[in-house]
């Protein structure tokens, strides 16, 4: 081990504190020192915080950002994700190979510039997209592929690759990003004018227990997707035994298709604060932590000096405006690429610097989250509605919406349609009414609720954005005539088979074989017996799976097998012959046939 290597980390360790939950930062600060995590770098980790050093390989292996080898002093990560593919990725991947002289997966010769394929960035309205390095690159062509390796090539400063700037904070010196904010529709309740510090004024004119009652009184659901109670979520952890408290916002938007979290962190972070800081205050919480997903790097620098803000204004600290005995403060953990941290019960995992696996439920969070301790775990959009809802009080709130989902929604749409985009919209509107206002009225499907949601087939479009019939996270993906519904399904299915954390064996391996066999269908050698196979094998791995992610994976195959059936059965023959149209006799004796030096008789009878 190098002097300047052991130096470095000692370093490293000692600026966070020599904390073992903080690993996470720790593995982060060296690889983006030396290029990667390296054996030597893993075992000093695991020394200086007292941990095996398994903890810290299992850490690194797992985080897609992270390496044991060196790979790149830049590294180009190409998103490949459906509508990525469908905006023409795979040509764009193609121009970085030629003028790369390498294939996807590796590095050039001189060791400089390593490319990747990368799942969803969050840059879906803008498609095709790529980080180089923390820098985000949109609206990507053959062109501009090759322009971006040449001007590597003399500089090799990502951030010379930004030549425009975008609307809103993107234009901010502490941002500096190309990425537009593409906000289409703005409702009445998140993109609103901000009335700071109104919220936890009058937060803080209430006991904890009012500002739960409000919360519950305003019947605002989580905005992550499941929708579960916040108000019931907030005074189960204020409940809860134990001593400590905390706040933990998923910032980890890895949904294939999801962005709208992005444009709220990007011009609305003090709402979303105050809403954290207003749950502190609730249910008697001192520590608020933001989990930020790795492709939203680019915006740290922003959102601490936003806390900064907050801190000199006494919005975050001790006796936050003047309250004696509430204090409440906020840290970002940066999460390393791992789709399943989206998972409240992985993110805790990663909080706590360990692997993000998800944990065994019960306990829940409100019982037992980060650390052990009773925690609050909402997402962006809903402690940006905290927020109005203490602003405004409950009842304004009801007034927006439908009976069973009151508020607006914040839809991310990207895909075949003329405007993609961020829209506020209230609960009940029609998916309908959501296709005209961005411009694709002649859609033949759309994928709500991301990867994970449901494949919805046009004479379902009357049907209604809301948690009691269409509930979604906020992704939808438009789907026109010329495309495949079952091959976009067979792309949702390649993510999980990649993203599935590998912890129970219904997720690992039976998300391969529902790929397999789909691909099976599509190459034209399905049978009738193969769509009861999938049903039987997506139930099965939707019921036995651990987390939800396994819980929601089977969704593009048993969706498409409920609102597509014609598109399945047109695809699939019956056998008279006995034989599996599944088997290639010549490609099963190949291997023989080279071993004894003759084409086999029967093979090619």
């Amino acid at each position: 081990m190098s002097d300047n290597l052991a130096a470095s980390v000692r370093e490293i360790c000692k600026a966070n504190g020599g904390d073992r939950t903080r690993l996470m930062d720790i593995v982060r600060a060296v690889q983006a020192k030396f290029g990667c995590v390296s054996g030597p770098a893993m075992e000093m980790i695991a020394q200086e915080l007292k941990v095996h050093r398994v903890e810290v390989h299992g850490m690194v292996s797992f985080y897609s950002f992270l390496s044991e080898q060196p790979k790149g002093k830049v590294t180009i990560r190409l998103c490949n994700d459906l509508v990525d593919q469908m905006a023409g990725a795979a040509e764009v991947g193609q121009a970085f190979e030629d003028e790369l002289g390498i294939k996807v997966g590796q590095t050039t010769p001189d060791g400089k510039i390593a490319l990747e394929y990368t799942a969803c960035i969050g840059m879906c309205d803008q498609a095709p997209a790529a980080l180089v390095n923390d820098v985000v690159v949109t609206e990507l062509s053959t062109d501009s592929a090759r322009r971006i390796v040449r001007e590597l090539r003399k500089h090799m400063d990502p951030a010379r690759l930004v030549t425009r700037l975008g609307d809103g904070n993107n234009a901010h010196e502490l941002v500096h990003a190309m990425v537009l904010n593409n906000i289409r529709v703005k409702g009445s309740l998140i993109f609103t004018p901000t009335n700071r510090g109104e919220a936890i004024r009058k937060a803080l004119g209430i006991t904890p227990a009012e500002v739960i009652r409000a919360v519950k009184t305003s019947r605002l659901r989580g905005r992550g997707g499941a929708g579960f109670p916040t108000g019931l979520k907030w005074e189960f952890t204020r409940a809860a035994p134990g001593e400590r408290r905390y706040i933990l916002c998923n910032a980890d938007e890895g949904e294939p298709g999801t962005f709208k979290d992005r444009v709220i962190l990007t011009e609305l972070p003090d709402r979303v604060f105050a809403g954290m800081t207003i749950a502190g205050y609730a249910v008697g919480a001192e520590e608020g932590i933001v989990y930020l997903r790795g492709e939203y790097a680019y915006l740290r620098k922003y959102l601490e000096h936003t806390l900064q803000e907050r801190r000199k204004d006494n919005l975050l600290g001790r006796n936050i405006l003047g309250k004696q005995g509430f204090n409440f403060d906020i840290r970002i953990q940066m999460g390393a690429g791992a789709y399943v941290c989206g998972e409240e019960t992985a993110l805790i995992s990663s909080c706590e610097g360990l692997r993000g696996d998800p944990k065994t439920r019960p306990p829940f969070p409100a019982q037992k989250g980060y650390l052990g301790c009773p925690s609050v775990v909402n997402n962006v959009e809903t402690f940006a509605c905290v927020t109005k809802i203490l602003e405004q009080g409950p009842a304004t709130f009801c007034e927006i919406g439908s009976q069973g989902s009151p508020g607006t929604k914040l839809l991310s749409i990207s895909g075949d349609c003329k405007s993609p985009g961020v829209f506020e919209v209230p609960f009940g509107i029609k998916l309908s009414e959501v296709l005209k206002l961005c411009g694709a009225e002649d859609a033949i499907a759309v994928q709500v609720g991301g990867a994970s949601g449901q494949m919805v087939a046009r004479e379902e479009f009357g049907r209604t954005i809301c948690y009691d019939d269409l509930a979604t996270g906020g992704a939808l993906m438009v789907l026109g005539p010329e495309r495949n519904v079952l091959e976009a399904a067979e792309k949702f299915m390649d993510f999980f088979v990649e993203e599935s954390c590998g912890y129970c064996t219904p997720c690992r391996v039976g998300n391969v074989l529902l790929r397999n066999r789909l691909a099976r269908i599509l190459a034209g050698d399905g049978e009738p017996s193969d769509l009861d196979y999938l049903n039987d094998l997506g139930q099965t791995v939707k019921i036995m799976s651990r987390c939800g992610l396994g819980q929601t994976s089977a969704n593009p195959i048993l969706t498409t097998l409920k609102n597509f059936r014609p598109a399945y059965n047109a695809l699939v023959k019956k056998r008279t012959d006995g034989l599996q149209p599944a088997f290639d006799l010549r490609t099963a004796v190949a291997d023989a046939e080279r071993v004894i030096g003759r084409k086999s008789e029967h093979a090619h009878a």
